[in-house]
């Protein structure tokens, strides 16, 4: 017997594609339920899931999927084996990162309320005057390119990137339409993965190693605490291995957009379980070719990255923020966790116990937990989290700035 659509109003066309929404996010959820019940799934894993599932459904001759750190919307990681060459990913990063140029640029369309955009339909039929599709598209030979932002509310988790090559059909409204309805269903579940992390008890000492890269983002020097940590960021990439990873890259294009000697900061999950945090400064002052060649090796502008595991004390709001608490269930879960009794979060609140109460149901019910023992339970023997007791920290793990 035939299955009856949820909309039957719609004119066949739409009810198509209603259907094709729902079965493919049918599809990811059976895989990353079958990922979910094995015991080292990670991040990168979901992100292959839905990756796999769209390029099933709206072909494409390169693709890339990006986990993205929604604090500084720079690479954390990614499936790289289908991506584009290696020749176009130095101009790709300072597009995206340092310049942020581009119409469909990473911050552009994280400020849409649309998840998804294709290229073309953007720049209204003026993709040949796009710099993206100048630098990166066309010496690659291709024609467009449709992303799809893993958005959940306001936080951007992870990048789809499709492209068609020259003499392949163009992508069409209902490609962008597919695309769109993967967007919040892979990034809860990406969100979802981060809680599988436990205490790092790796063989390394707890300390951050140094990189030194060139202009052109060759590696100058690594530390073997540095070498050690690079090995675990969450990336797959093709038959040629990398000296780098590309997450590494990005962070060096997007400290090329700040002042030499300030620095900017960006957080990676690691394949051990553990956050990674990086720190990448910049000296001198980056130029062209011609400039380069007649600079002496003292005047070489050099990116310097500092990566290491993330302190625990960073990490109280990524892990809050994952279980899908809201601010105000984070507040209360904090204030539980130091050890404050229902009417004492009530009076540091200013609402009823009654209503603490509410919310702890909800938290307990998100967290799979039936008490507040079970919870702090939870949290400190999975996650390691001592310092709570500290300042404030903002929903992306940074400790926000005394008053």
């Amino acid at each position: 017997m035939e299955k009856r659509l949820d909309h039957p109003q719609l004119p066949g066309r739409a009810r198509s594609l209603v259907a094709r929404r729902r079965l493919l996010t049918e599809a990811f959820e059976r895989r990353t339920g079958a990922l979910d019940r094995s015991e080292d799934f990670r991040s990168l894993d979901i992100l292959d899931a839905a990756a796999q599932c769209l390029i099933t459904a709206v072909p494409a001759d390169v693709w890339c999927a990006v986990l993205l750190d929604p604090a500084t919307m720079l690479d954390t990681g990614g499936q790289h084996e289908h991506g584009f060459s290696e020749r176009v990913m130095p101009r790709l990063f300072e597009i995206e990162h340092a310049e942020q140029a581009g119409a469909d640029n990473i911050r552009a369309l994280a400020r849409r309320s649309a998840p998804a955009s294709l290229l073309s339909r953007t720049m209204e039929g003026q993709i040949d005057s796009s710099v993206y599709y100048q630098d990166v598209l066309r010496p690659e030979g291709l024609t467009d390119e449709l992303r799809v932002l893993l958005r959940d509310g306001r936080r951007t988790r992870g990048l789809l990137v499709l492209c068609r090559a020259r003499g392949s059909a163009p992508f069409t409204s209902a490609d962008v339409g597919l695309a769109a309805a993967l967007s919040v269903p892979a990034a809860r579940s990406l969100r979802s993965s981060f809680l599988l992390a436990g205490i790092d008890r790796a063989d390394v000492p707890d300390a951050p190693g140094l990189v030194i890269l060139d202009e052109d983002c060759r590696l100058r020097y690594v530390s073997p605490t540095a070498d050690y940590w690079l090995g675990t960021i969450q990336e797959r990439h093709g038959a040629s291995a990398r000296t780098l990873p590309l997450a590494v890259c990005a962070i060096a294009a997007g400290v090329r957009g700040v002042p030499s000697g300030h620095q900017i900061t960006s957080r990676l999950h690691s394949s051990t379980g553990c956050w990674l945090t990086c720190h990448a400064w910049h000296t001198g002052t980056h130029c062209d070719t011609a400039q380069r060649n007649n600079k002496t090796p003292q005047d070489e502008p050099l990116t310097y990255i500092s990566i290491g595991p993330s302190h625990p004390g960073e990490l109280t709001a990524i892990v809050l923020d994952a279980y899908g608490l809201t601010v105000r269930e984070r507040q209360i879960a904090q204030l539980v966790l130091i050890g404050r009794s229902t009417s004492q979060v009530a009076a540091a609140l200013h609402i009823s116990s009654y209503t603490v109460q509410d919310h702890l149901r909800k938290i307990f019910d998100k967290a799979g937990v039936r008490s507040r023992r079970e919870f702090t339970g939870e949290l400190f023997l999975r996650h390691y989290l001592p310092y709570l007791a500290e300042p404030p920290l903002s929903t992306d793990g940074r400790m926000r700035p005394t008053p």
